[in-house]
């Protein structure tokens, strides 16, 4: 049992931020640093994520040293605010949060104003002097302890609230009165009975020991665990959680609450960013109930709106609050995320947070730090998420393009996207699952919907704000989203959306622009994006910081013209395999595959020739002297032969066999798995006219062209050191022939693919014929694992929930596993030969943190898809600064 379950803040508390956010959580440490700093936030405690783990093992229960402990972190805040916790005359109320190391938003539960019931509703009434504020609080509370602690669906308290307010005329819940409130308290505690079987609990030590088992609880809640899925969180983390006192934005007009950012989230612009509500709680900002206000008046002018800013609605609150946000971007040298009410004029700041951004903000902000002397370049590298990078390298909607506007919402997350809509998250996701875009079109999100925001191409909602749900988790994503779109409507039964006078059947294609907050009708054009200005900035910063080179995975000039422009410092992988499937191509390739006798696979393989020269000398043009690995024929030929007997059919036309002939071949050449059959090396030492081809075809290409090519040439799925020189030894036969025959020579190495876990252990030997490694991580995860990477889809996901990897070991490699031999080939393999080159070319060069990785392993350079090359660039420039930063540590 840890030494310290509770930690206090506020008042005369010693700070505990040094703890960490691994112990108190993203919330508590920053509470407590706040505090320490002598910021006005309420007074609390925190119980550390390690009493998370304690929960489980429990069963679902709060461990009985911490509930003996409760009451000491309730004095201590007690003391503080001068209240009592279930006083009858001068009750303290509390808000009961989560608080995981990362943030989360919207993914866990919180309750507040607990320690309300029917004795402590009436004291607070009477010792604030505010009736309807205490019937307000406490029908907040029913409401949200009766969803989150009970397990009841809130429909049915939002019901019973909009039918009070047709009742009694009224057009928002500020328009009832304390009667009007006192009575819905009633229904409220009558619908808790009904659905129950058991009165609202009305003892506030239940009350808070219940709200604390529930936000546990909601670490392994549906939404929170896709959350952690999609950001690859750890299950193993767990949530702080945080108990706090109250303060009230919803005493009346002299009170309000709000969230704000102290730059531009979506554009990274130095002001100040957020919306307010007055005679309001955070949960109506946040779950966008009620669509706020601007804090600036230029904000509410550039907008148009009409409601008054809170610069001009409480000019004097608002320049404490701009005080406030200076103080705290100074503090945490970054832009932050702040949650703050007001109470009756007083301003309490409630949580401060590294705030969410997109990717255009978060160059902008990185090198405006820099700029403003903030923080290095170093750190400006380090600040910026490389998976983020993904939402510019993609087409935006062409300005020159024709709109057919059909509504203007807010901007709440940039970025451009059309596809069809959908009404409800788990059509999108069976939608999108179908390959099919979508738009996720929703009165308002709640975390519910996590899967559904995730698999859109787009979010639409027609209410909230741009800090509401569904503009956070957008941004967070990398999705378009255009928030509070008031004029349109849902129609669920007909599935109907109304917009722009028009009705949309659920199924037509809209599009967004998450920049304008435009929604259009139909597909609109998009154009390539410009990768200047303050991506080049951070770009150069990083390639600046990076040890490991960056190549791309290509094999047409598309992709290589994608990888320059990109960065790429050459190609690591060319698949060329895929370069034999060209409709004039795959007669030859078939013909050669069908030949019985060699001269029948030469002559084809002649023909195929001057095409395969062609590719080459396409890629070595257009890479301009940089590296190219260009691994040989690869997949078994199976692969290239028809499977229906149609084909068949016009397999045998075109090459002069009898169908018989043709499917009897066919026959032959199947394999029960031929993923571990007959292909790789295996195929190239039976059949080695294949490799002199190929051979020939880079070195004449090479030649060709010119300059300083110098090809690399690597020979797939090896195991043995003897396959590997039985091949190369092909190639350098052809290479002297093509030498002599032109009269000129150039430089070229060999290499191999380790992709096979015998070879990894093998390495040493294998490293006497092989001049480099270029370490194939699909295959060598899947053998390594036993796991097909094909049909592996099926159940990974539970086996990551589940904790038995902590990542699908496809997407991110399996460092305990596979990563071990990795590790082992590399030490290998440079003892046998110390010039080795070692490179990954598998799906996992564009993961950060598998390139963070092969930085420790000391790889020579990571090769991922074009599009993912500025990621890599960016992630390998962080791994070398971690490794540095370490290195200076540890000595």
């Amino acid at each position: 049992m840890p030494q310290r379950l509770l930690i206090p803040f506020g008042g005369a508390a010693p700070s505990a931020h040094h703890l960490g956010k691994a112990h108190l959580g993203g919330k508590g440490a920053n509470l407590a640093e706040m505090a320490g700093i002598g910021l006005p936030v309420p007074p609390g405690f925190t119980i550390p994520t390690t009493l998370c783990a304690l929960y489980y093992e429990a069963g679902g229960r709060l461990p009985d040293d911490l509930k003996a402990l409760l009451p000491e972190g309730l004095a201590h805040i007690e003391k503080v605010v001068g209240m009592e916790f279930g006083s009858a005359t001068n009750p303290l109320l509390v808000s009961v949060r989560s608080g995981a190391r990362v943030s989360m938003p919207g993914m866990m539960d919180t309750v507040l104003n607990l320690g309300l019931n029917d004795v402590t509703v009436e004291g607070l009434a009477t010792r604030s002097g505010n009736a309807r504020f205490a019937w307000d609080s406490y029908r907040r509370f029913i409401q949200m302890y009766g969803d989150v602690v009970l397990g009841l669906d809130h429909y049915l308290f939002e019901d019973a609230l909009e039918l009070m307010k047709d009742d009694r005329g009224a057009n928002l819940d500020t328009d009832l009165t304390a009667e009007d409130l006192k009575a819905l308290v009633g229904q409220y505690l009558a619908i808790v009975e009904n659905e129950t079987g058991k009165p609202f609990p009305q003892d506030p030590t239940d009350q808070l020991e219940g709200a604390v088992a529930a936000v546990f609880g909601s670490w392994r809640s549906e939404r929170a665990a896709v959350y952690r899925r999609l950001n690859d969180i750890p299950e193993s983390w767990g949530t702080a959680v945080t108990v706090q006192a109250m303060v009230f934005g919803n005493m009346g007009d002299t009170s309000a609450t709000g969230v704000a950012f102290t730059r531009d989230p979506a554009n990274g612009d130095r002001l100040i960013y957020g919306e307010y509500l007055i005679n309001a709680q955070g949960e109506d900002v946040v779950a966008g109930i009620r669509t706020p206000h601007y804090l600036t008046l230029a904000a509410r002018e550039r907008a148009g709106a009409r409601g008054l800013s809170m610069e001009e609605a409480m000019p004097v609150v608002f320049a404490e609050l701009a005080e406030m946000f200076k103080r705290l971007e100074t503090h945490y040298r970054d832009c932050q995320d702040i949650e703050f009410t007001v109470q009756e004029n007083k301003l309490w700041l409630l949580q401060t947070r590294a705030g969410k951004r997109t990717a255009k903000a978060a160059l902008k902000m990185a090198c405006d730090m820099v700029d403003e002397g903030l923080i290095e370049t170093d750190e400006a590298v380090l600040r910026v998420d490389p998976a983020v990078l993904d939402q510019l390298l993609h087409p935006t909607l062409d300005p020159k393009a024709a709109r057919n506007v059909l509504a203007v919402g807010l901007p709440a997350s940039p970025g451009a996207a059309s596809g069809a809509i959908v009404l409800d998250s788990a059509t999108a996701a069976e939608k999108a699952s179908q390959g099919e875009d979508v738009i996720l079109v929703r009165i308002e999100t709640s975390p519910e919907d996590i899967a559904g925001m995730h698999a859109a191409r787009g979010i639409l909602t027609a209410r909230g704000g741009m800090t509401s749900h569904a503009a956070v988790v957008a941004r967070g994503m990398g999705r378009p989203c255009v928030s509070g779109a008031g004029g349109i409507s849902i129609d669920m039964d007909s599935r109907i959306l109304r917009i722009g006078g028009r009705e949309l059947a659920e199924g037509t294609v809209i599009t967004l622009d998450g920049a304008s907050g435009e929604v259009m009708e139909g597909r609109v054009p998009t154009v390539e994006p410009e990768l200047s200005g303050d991506f080049a900035r951070l770009m150069q910063w990083a390639d600046g910081h990076r040890r490991m080179k960056v190549r791309a995975n290509a094999e047409t000039p598309e992709d290589c013209t994608t990888a320059v422009r990109f960065g790429a410092e050459g190609v690591g992988l060319a698949r060329t395999e895929h370069m034999f499937f060209g409709e004039q191509r795959i007669v030859h390739v078939r013909a050669m595959i069908l030949g019985t006798e060699e001269a029948q696979r030469r002559s084809a393989l002649e023909k195929l020739l001057p095409s395969q020269r062609g590719d080459f000398e396409a890629i070595f043009r257009i890479m301009s002297g940089l590296p190219v690995t260009i691994r040989l024929l690869d997949p078994p030929l199976h692969e290239f032969l028809p499977a229906r007997e149609a084909e068949m059919v016009e397999v045998a036309e075109t090459t002069g066999l009898s169908v018989a002939a043709v499917r009897r071949r066919v026959a032959e050449l199947h394999e029960s798995n031929p993923m571990l059959g007959h292909r790789g090396c295996r195929l190239l030492i039976s059949y080695p006219e294949i490799v002199e081809m190929q051979a020939r075809a880079i070195f004449e290409a090479a030649l060709a062209v010119g300059g300083n090519i110098v090809p690399e040439i690597m020979v797939p799925l090896v195991a043995t050191a003897r396959e590997l020189e039985l091949v190369k030894g092909v190639i350098d036969r052809t290479a002297e022939a093509v030498f002599e025959a032109s009269g000129k020579r150039l430089d070229y190495s060999v290499g191999t693919m380790i992709e096979l876990p015998r070879a990894a252990l093998r390495a040493g030997e294998i490293a006497g014929a092989a001049e480099f490694f270029s370490f194939g991580t699909n295959d060598l995860t899947q053998t390594t694992l036993g796991i097909s990477r094909d049909d592996a889809a099926r159940f990974l996901g539970e086996y990551v929930e589940a904790g038995i990897y902590p990542r699908d070991p496809f997407v991110s490699l399996d460092v305990e596993g596979v990563g071990e031999l990795v590790a082992l080939a590399a030490e290998r393999g440079k003892a046998a030969r110390p010039a080795l080159k070692l490179g990954i070319c598998g799906e996992h060069g564009g993961d950060p943190a598998t390139i963070a990785f092969c930085e420790e392993q000391g790889l020579d350079y990571v090769s991922c898809s074009p599009w993912r090359v500025p990621i890599a660039r960016l992630a390998a420039a962080q791994a070398a600064l971690r490794n540095k930063q370490g290195g200076k540590q540890a000595g």
